[in-house]
Formats: C-alpha cells, structure tokens, sequence
C-alpha cells in the first residue's frame, strides 16, 4: 500500500458542530484521511472558538479538535445558505450534526428527508438523550451527563463528588459516533446503503460506568468515592514520599502484595498479618494499611521509592502536571509530536493514538472561520453573481 494512502482518503464528511463532541468525532475521521468541511456560523463561527485564548489567541477546545477542516461558513436560517449545503449533501459520504435536539430536522437535514436525494449518505445525530424517550428535548452538557449518568456519585472524595477534569461525556460521545460512523462505512460497502446513527451522550458514559453499575448490581453498595485512589482496590493510589513529593502505586494481586511487603517496605511480615492478607480485607483496613506504606515512604525520597517500586515490579507512575505531560519523556522518545498550521501560526499537537505502519495521519491546518467558503461555493458552481448574492444577505 502507498503510504500517503488513508483508509477515509474519497469520504466527504460535512459537520454541523459546535463544542466537543462532534468535532471530536469529525477530527478523528480527518486523522484518516476524511474530507471534513465543518459548517460554522457567519462572523463568530463554532462558540468554541471563543471559550478562552490560550493557546497564542486561539480557544484551548478548538484547536485540540479542530485540525485538518475546511470551515464554510452559511447562515441557515436563510434559504440560499441551506440550499448550499443541501445541494453539498447530495454527493457527501456522512452527515455528522450536535445543534439543539430538534433543530436539524426542522431544517428537511433529518435522515428520512436527506437519503431521498442521498440513499448512500451516512447521518449520525450526536445530542444528550438521544431521539426518543421523555428525555429528548431536555438540553445537555458534559457536567451535566456526568451527573445523569452517576460518574459524579462515584467520583470525588468521601465529603464531595467532582467532575472529571476533561469533557469526559463529551469525549465518550464523539469515540461512539466516530467508531459507528466507521461499522456504517464498513455496512455501506456491503449493502450500498446509508444509515442513520443516533448517538447519545447519557449512554456513551453509561456503557463507561459499567464497573461501578455491576458492582452495585441488584442494589449492593456503589464504589465509595475515594478521591485519587482505586475505590475497591488497595494500596492503588497516591502515596507521599518523604521529599514531598508524590508517587502513584497499583497492586493488583497476592503475588505483588507479598513482593510489595518485602522489597518496598522491607516487612515481609506485613504479608500475612490478617488485616491485609486478601485485597478485601486490606480495602477494609486501609486507614491502618495507609499509615503503615506512608510511615515506610516518609525516610525516602520520591526517586527512591520508584526506585524500589521498580526493582520489585510493581505498577507505578509520577503525578504529572500539565507541564510535566508536555515534556514528557515517552511521548518524545516515540517522536509523537508534530507541528500544525493555524490561523496564529504553527502549534504542536499529538499525533493519534495507535501508530500504524501503513499510512501517516493527516496533520493538516485549523481553520480561520469560514477560510474555505469561497474556494467551496465555486466547487459547487456558484458564479459571481451567485457567491455576491449570498454575501449581501449575510447568507455566508
């Protein structure tokens, strides 16, 4: 296979999306190699753009998820502009859309509407509840979801819940539309047919709360918040060392437990005191168990403590920071940093997770709004006349 060659090279992709969890989605198509043209609002475009100016004047959310696009920008509440992407959606492989629940079937985009003139186009409706059910109209945000999905209630210490650091609903949303999109793609090549795909934040992050889910099944306790350690699994968590600083640990069966006594805390009699001889009984004891590893780690400094926990093989990680991820080691030795062009100049980003040896990921510019817009009316055979008429209703 030619390298350049990318399994979404010849697939169209036009986005109506705004925030997370689409333009996650539609950039994770780009990475393959998609043509992803994201529909924006003339003048201001995707609200996300405007959520801080972190990086350089750019929004922090947009330019993680927003590479490699052609942004259009179309007005459509106004009839020339949804004729424009109506006519783009006659010949486009996917319809990708998040706007408020109802909106884009009000406009003739729903599925039923669009595979009239398209029967091989792929429409995948992002939104919070899906389209059915007493939730359907109700808007929704990634804190939001957290809650409805109960992520908050096992997340946090013992006195409060806390939300995820990242757009944790958001995120799994965009991975189910992205993955289903792709199982679509596939199901086309074998019917040449279109499908529709409605995916709903509450019951991307439910499937990821399976755990705690069966572990409370049929009405048993739920996992009991327990701030950064494993709530059911211990010692699994943040330990501090005697320079301060802190170390993360993982024991994840006897076998490590007893290694952990006699290399890392030099007690091998600790193994088999009855408080901690089974993971159970050791959840149960942790207070005890705690003050023990602490008062072991308090004549150690951090490096040595890691020094140990390596030297007996256990699990262990630094508590990075922000700063700290940028910099880090790993992700420099595998040469994943590349550089991307945007509106503010160039700027590092991440390559996609899974490095595969047949092709290279599309690393492509973040668009400026609607950067594209002219370039893609005349794609479509807009003349002058046309592409000034739209101008002067502020149609584009």
């Amino acid at each position: 296979m030619n390298k350049q060659t990318r399994p979404l090279d010849g697939i169209t992709v036009i986005s109506l999306e705004h925030a997370i969890a689409a333009p996650f989605c539609t950039r994770q198509l780009a990475d393959l190699g998609a043509r992803v043209i994201k529909v924006e609002r003339p003048g201001v475009g995707d609200f996300a753009r405007a959520y801080d100016q972190r990086v350089d004047g750019m929004a922090s959310h947009f330019v993680w998820v927003n590479r490699s696009k052609e942004s259009l920008t179309l007005d459509l509440k106004q009839p020339g502009a949804l004729a424009v992407l109506k006519q783009l959606l006659e010949t486009a492989d996917v319809l990708v859309q998040n706007l408020a629940p109802g909106a884009a079937a009000r406009m003739g985009l729903g599925y039923d509407d669009l595979r009239v003139a398209n029967p091989k186009l792929i429409v995948c409706d992002i939104s919070g509840y899906g389209d059915d059910g007493p939730y359907r109209d109700k808007k929704a945000y990634d804190l939001l979801i957290q809650s409805e999905a109960g992520f908050l209630s096992v997340t946090g210490t013992p006195d409060e819940p806390c939300k995820a650091g990242n757009s944790v609903a958001d995120i799994a949303a965009g991975m189910y539309a992205y993955s289903s999109i792709l199982a679509a793609l596939l199901q086309r090549g074998k019917t040449g047919q279109g499908s529709h795909i409605d995916v709903s934040m509450l019951e991307s992050l439910a499937e990821w709360m399976g755990y705690p889910m069966y572990y409370a099944y049929a009405g048993a306790t739920p996992p009991p918040r327990s701030a950064a350690s494993h709530a059911t699994i211990y010692p699994y968590g943040p330990f501090a060392a005697g320079d301060g600083g802190t170390v993360m640990l993982g024991l994840q069966n006897e076998r490590e437990w007893v290694i952990f006594c006699k290399v890392v805390l030099q007690q091998p009699g600790l193994a088999t005191d009855p408080r901690f001889d089974s993971n159970a009984r050791r959840n149960e004891h942790r207070d005890a168990l705690k003050a023990i590893i602490l008062a072991a780690f308090a004549g150690m400094s951090t490096a040595e403590v890691t020094t140990r926990l390596d030297e007996a093989q256990i699990a262990n990680a630094r508590m990075n920071s922000m700063a700290e991820l940028w910099a880090h080691p790993q992700l420099k030795a595998r040469d994943r940093w590349r550089q991307v062009a945007s509106p503010v100049g160039d700027l590092p980003a991440l390559l996609p997770p899974g490095r595969i040896n047949s092709f290279d990921y599309r690393m492509d510019p973040i668009p400026a709004v609607g950067q594209h817009t002219h370039a893609i009316l005349r794609e479509l055979g807009q003349g002058d006349d046309a592409v000034a008429a739209l101008q002067q209703t502020n149609a584009i």
